[in-house]
């Protein structure tokens, strides 16, 4: 799944061609993703955008008719087209903007979202977005919030991290990183990290997640970003999917355990608190 920093990377590859276009077409098919592509989503059309940014892992597109909420889902994928193309099998929504460029979203396993708020409607206050925690980049999350925010919380770390009412767009794979960079064992419960440790983690959220986003975000499987080039930070992961290789801090073998239902990946040497 695109975690944040393939989400800025996408944003950041689309503001382009949108900023300031108008747009002229909504086209989408009939299939279903997370939620129904709605014929509201036609009101979009002869709005001009006014602003597009990125709020967790959603992509929001404000204009003069409303907003268009994007969620990549697992496979989700925008890309910016020039002149008209032949539509793909997993196509399945797109703009077509004054400006002659066409932003088009495939996903091949329909777990994204798009979805559009009428004008006056702030989305920041709608279902999706309305409980999300802080933005891990922002001078909110720090330290003294972090420490507060785990001090209620008994579970492991690693699914605190990931809570993204906790803080948003730590996903699986840089949880992962982030702690081993902060070497805090993933199974240490929330409540009992003390501020110091929670400065190390906060440093090494900031640290790892604006790496990533310099590197293009980072491709295991098959994200790639709108102008259709790989993320290259997967070539500077130290423990996730790593598992029975060296630590390259250590030497100890990189291990394994599944929490939340998800792979966590850790050194039992350089994370043994």
């Amino acid at each position: 799944m695109p975690e944040l920093p393939e989400v800025e990377v996408t944003m950041r590859g689309i503001r382009p061609a949108l900023s300031d276009a108008t747009i002229e077409k909504v086209w989408f098919d009939d299939l279903k993703l997370r939620r129904p592509l709605l014929p509201e989503l036609k009101k979009l059309e002869g709005g001009k955008v006014t602003e597009i940014k990125r709020r967790a892992k959603y992509i929001v597109v404000n204009t003069t008719n409303g907003s268009l909420l994007i969620h990549l889902g697992m496979t989700g994928h925008l890309s910016v087209l020039k002149a008209p193309k032949e539509r793909a099998k997993h196509d399945h929504f797109e703009l077509q903007l004054g400006n002659g460029s066409i932003i088009r979203y495939n996903d091949s396993r329909r777990f994204g979202l798009i979805w559009y708020y009428p004008a006056g409607v702030d989305p920041n206050k709608g279902d999706f977005l309305k409980d999300l925690g802080p933005e891990p980049l922002s001078e909110e999350f720090n330290s003294e919030y972090l420490y507060k925010a785990l001090s209620r919380l008994k579970k492991d770390i690693k699914l605190s991290i990931t809570d993204p009412k906790v803080v948003v767009g730590v996903g699986n794979i840089y949880a992962s990183e982030v702690l081993f960079a902060a070497r805090i064992n993933p199974m240490r419960r929330s409540s009992d990290l003390s501020v110091d440790e929670c400065e190390k983690l906060v440093s090494a959220i900031k640290n790892i997640l604006a790496r990533s986003i310099e590197q293009g975000g980072t491709t295991i499987i098959n994200f790639q970003g709108a102008d259709g080039k790989m993320g290259y930070f997967v070539q500077q992961l130290n423990v996730y999917g790593r598992k029975g290789k060296k630590c390259p801090v250590c030497g100890t073998e990189i291990a394994m355990v599944v929490l939340g239902q998800r792979s966590t990946f850790y050194c039992p040497c350089c994370q043994k608190n």
